[in-house]
């Protein structure tokens, strides 16, 4: 096999990654440099030109001219009375430079050559691959399912590059089959086992700014400023927006008529639910946007330790707590203040048992409602040995609770 075929033996490699010419021949000047070492302990000796115009390289040998009989290595060394039958002027201490076909090398060596080579190849294809990819992260991403497995999928794009979906990164209702196609944005790029390894994520609040942009024009242009996205995925978000123009409703713009401009987001979210509030550097109002459509008779801050207590009526607690704390929870990432609420009450007000839920077990709370206790006063107005006949929970745990609701209705 000669050079240039050696060379044609990669053009389906080269083709397959995109390889340019001048890349894939330096390429082959390092692989054959690393032959070289292997076999010789050093390439000090040789010289490779690589022509990537013809296709072609050439490998010289520079053999130093010695004594007779004073040759210690055949192959490194020639001795004078051979040289000068090539070319009488030579004298002891000059190089006599030789081109080495790469047959000569053996077979042997041809065969870990393309072993190099291959290996090489794959280095560059990985090192192209990991910058092309970590110039992406923040990006929307698409991949078709081609594993699915118990902590992880696996995805590859038009081009077969592979995207790793974790568990965890995973809308809880996502359901995939083999071969949908599946968006998400590029989290992280490691390398691992000296392969680049893409992390996405279907959970980040990037990959909801990512939605946004795409659905709606003036966020890709800056018309309107995305200035905070928080979520809890699959199930709710908030998102506070602003505008250069005072002109433009930010918050209008982003929802469109009746939603259309959020819907295809929210389809992509499984149906996670958006709110979007306007932006303001008023921590009081922004706290109360961020709360959403609730009554709120107070607010006390304190911005030094970013603490916000807000007062509300009794019947609106559970619109501010939201399912499962999610609306407090999110406002408060949202306006980055800690936000507790406060209880507002007259002595006529009861409470029911549901809004101490983050005080009692839901499930004690349950053993009340069975007969018919569903209010803070309608338990404390029992006595606690009247309680214990009918409702099935140790007297310890009945006097506990009618502490905690006590100290509902207390100065």
């Amino acid at each position: 096999m000669d050079n240039v075929a050696l060379i044609e033996s990669f053009g389906d490699f080269k083709e397959e990654k995109g390889i340019s010419k001048i890349d894939l021949m330096a390429i082959i000047e390092d692989s054959l440099k690393t032959l070289l070492r292997k076999r010789y302990d050093s390439d000090d000796h040789f010289d490779v030109i690589v022509n990537p115009d013809k296709g072609d390289f050439q490998i010289f040998l520079n053999k130093t001219i010695v004594e007779d009989e004073m040759s210690e290595d055949d192959e490194l060394e020639i001795e004078i009375s051979e040289a000068k039958k090539i070319d009488a002027t030579f004298e002891i201490g000059e190089e006599y430079t030789v081109e080495i076909p790469i047959t000569q090398l053996g077979r042997r060596s041809i065969l870990t050559l393309k072993q190099i080579l291959s290996s090489k190849l794959q280095e560059y294809h990985n090192s192209v691959l990991y910058e092309q990819f970590s110039d992406r992260i923040g990006e929307i991403v698409m991949g078709e399912v081609h594993h699915i497995r118990k902590q992880h999928m696996i995805l590859l794009d038009d081009d077969g590059n592979e995207f790793i979906l974790p568990r965890e990164n995973q809308i809880h209702s996502d359901y995939f089959k083999k071969g949908e196609s599946i968006r998400a944005v590029v989290e992280s790029v490691d390398f691992k086992s000296s392969k680049p390894q893409i992390i996405v994520s279907r959970t980040s609040p990037k990959f909801l700014e990512k939605l946004l942009e795409l659905e709606i024009p003036e966020i890709q242009d800056g018309t309107i400023i995305l200035k905070k996205v928080v979520r809890i995925p699959g199930e709710k978000a908030k998102i506070a927006v602003d505008a250069y123009d005072d002109r433009i409703d930010p918050v209008g713009a982003c929802v469109g008529v009746k939603g259309s401009r959020i819907h295809g987001v929210v389809r992509e979210l499984k149906n996670e639910n958006i709110d979007v509030i306007q932006w303001t550097k008023n921590p009081e109002i922004l706290i109360r946007r961020a709360l959403g459509n609730v009554t709120i008779n107070k607010i006390d801050l304190n911005p030094e330790e970013k603490y916000a207590l807000v007062y509300t009526p009794v019947e609106e607690i559970s619109k501010v707590i939201g399912k499962q704390g999610q609306n407090i929870r999110l406002a408060s990432s949202l306006t980055e203040f800690e936000i507790d609420v406060y209880r507002e009450k007259t002595e006529d007000d009861d409470v029911e048992l549901n809004e101490f839920k983050d005080e009692i077990e839901p499930w004690i709370i349950e053993e009340f409602k069975k007969v018919g206790l569903e209010t803070a006063k309608s338990v404390l107005d029992k006595d606690t040995h009247d309680l214990l006949k009918i409702v099935d929970l140790e007297e310890e745990t009945i006097v506990e609770v009618k502490q905690i609701l006590k100290e509902e209705f207390e100065e």
